[in-house]
């Protein structure tokens, strides 16, 4: 899972021209949104965009369930691994 969660991270870092951080900068169990990493609405829409172009997985936006596998790098990776099984 580890490697899963690197490709999240660089995902996010390349995505979101997130150039000023390291994967080092992104802690794998805190808050993408709001007080964690910081990201926001827009943010998300470009990295479910992404996460769909490099996994193949259809999400739907009007879930509630998405917002809580988005909430961390480690709930996106584990939904990733669910979804890819």
């Amino acid at each position: 899972m580890q490697a899963l969660y690197l490709e999240i991270k660089n995902l996010i870092i390349n995505t979101l021209n997130l150039d000023e951080l390291t994967v080092d900068d992104i802690d794998t169990n805190a808050a993408l949104f709001g007080d964690g990493l910081g990201l926001d609405s827009i943010d998300a829409l470009e990295l479910g965009l992404a996460v769909k172009n490099q996994y193949g997985i259809v999400l739907s936006a009007e879930s509630e369930e998405m917002r809580q596998h988005f909430y961390s790098v480690a709930t996106l990776a584990t939904f990733i691994h669910s979804q890819s099984a």
